[in-house]
């Protein structure tokens, strides 16, 4: 039998800079072992989604090699971005893949945690690896971002995990978290009013009443409003699902969805749902 793998998804707080990030991702790339699957950088978000996957122990080198050069690439203090953060590296989900389970992803996510912290960066560990129930969600732990991150960490209750119980500005906390695949999923709307895209957010997220894995952001993105979303189950909501609510709460407001970007990648099975959606292809199969 082969070795379990894993794909890591780190989001870096740099999307502009094309030389940075070259630099930031040779250094996973460098790793013998480790696959490269997809680089997705946002100047306006200011933040790239790097995807990668291999065995455990490449995987993990990789991700510590990640941390290291995005530390010392990387300065929050001079760093703007529509995307909230809260570290140079910002977070670290680990995805169990053929032959791996969560529990396997979990102590992956622990393992990288007690690296990274060694370097010098605080580290909380979120999702399936969360140590209490108030850091389960990334929402929370990212709230306020870096800023955010500096006022509350004397509080007992976000100390870090793993690392230094302070912060240095320049280069942040990491979230590092193990979980199953999530699609990153943005519609932008024929509007420039960011507050539209706002409300959209808000009806169309889980915590606030809406559709169930949804997390979703009102940003103002390349002059457009755009509805930045995480479908974290898509079992309960496909992407059709998505775009549909959006398309309905945005003609609410009088908007109506533009277009829609894909950020990193999707399961195929994620894909396919949407052209049985649309195409009412009921018999489409992976084959």
């Amino acid at each position: 039998m082969r070795p379990p793998l894993f794909e890591a998804v780190p989001n870096f707080s740099e999307g502009r800079d094309g030389a940075k990030i070259s630099r930031i991702v040779a250094a996973a790339r460098a790793v013998e072992g480790v696959r490269i699957l997809d680089v997705h950088s946002d100047p306006d978000h200011n933040r790239s989604v790097l995807t990668f996957a291999g065995e455990k122990e490449p995987v993990l080198e990789a991700a510590v090699a990640l941390a290291e050069i995005c530390a010392a690439e990387i300065d929050l203090t001079s760093q703007t971005g529509e995307h909230p953060r809260m570290g140079s590296l910002d977070v670290l989900p680990f995805v169990p893949l053929a032959g791996a389970t969560l529990e396997e992803a979990v102590r992956l996510a622990q393992d990288a945690g007690e690296r990274i912290g060694a370097l010098g960066l605080p580290v909380y560990l979120y999702e399936a690896a969360a140590s209490a129930p108030h850091r389960r969600n990334l929402a929370d732990v990212r709230r306020g971002g870096c800023e955010g991150l500096v006022a509350r960490i004397k509080d007992p209750r976000w100390q870090p995990d793993y690392g230094p119980s302070e912060i240095e500005p320049r280069k942040g906390g990491v979230a590092i978290g193990a979980r199953s695949f999530l699609v990153a999923f943005n519609a932008y709307l024929d509007t420039d009013d960011v507050e539209v895209a706002k409300a959209v957010a808000r009806e169309v997220r889980e915590r606030d009443g809406g559709l169930p894995g949804v997390k979703a952001l009102g940003l103002k993105v390349g002059g457009r409003a755009q509805v930045s979303m995480n479908l974290t189950d898509l079992e309960k909501t496909s992407i059709a699902d998505a775009v549909e609510a959006v398309r309905t709460v945005a003609a609410g407001h009088g908007a109506s969805v533009e277009s829609t970007e894909l950020v990193g990648l999707a399961p195929l099975n994620a894909m396919l749902q949407v052209v049985r959606h649309y195409l009412r292809l009921r018999g489409l199969e992976r084959e």
